[in-house]
């Protein structure tokens, strides 16, 4: 079970990310970290450029932790 105050978030508002979602790649900055049920931590993405999946348009998108990495900037 776990703890939903003990709650550390792993990344901080505004950190760059990238990963896939729906096998679409993304570029964006977190908005939230947080855990909200049983279901797991996840983590909310203001997306830099919308997507369009299925014939509607996303701009934010609410994924896993193993979804997402640190964006490298050289």
């Amino acid at each position: 079970m776990i703890e939903l105050s003990n709650y550390k978030a792993k990344y901080n508002l505004g950190d760059r990310v990238s990963g896939r979602w729906n096998k679409i790649p993304f570029v964006g900055s977190v908005g939230n970290d947080r855990i909200v049920s049983e279901a797991g931590p996840e983590v909310t993405i203001h997306l830099d450029l919308p997507i369009k999946h299925n014939g509607e348009t996303c701009c934010i998108l609410v994924v896993k932790h193993r979804d997402i990495r640190p964006l490298v900037v050289m």
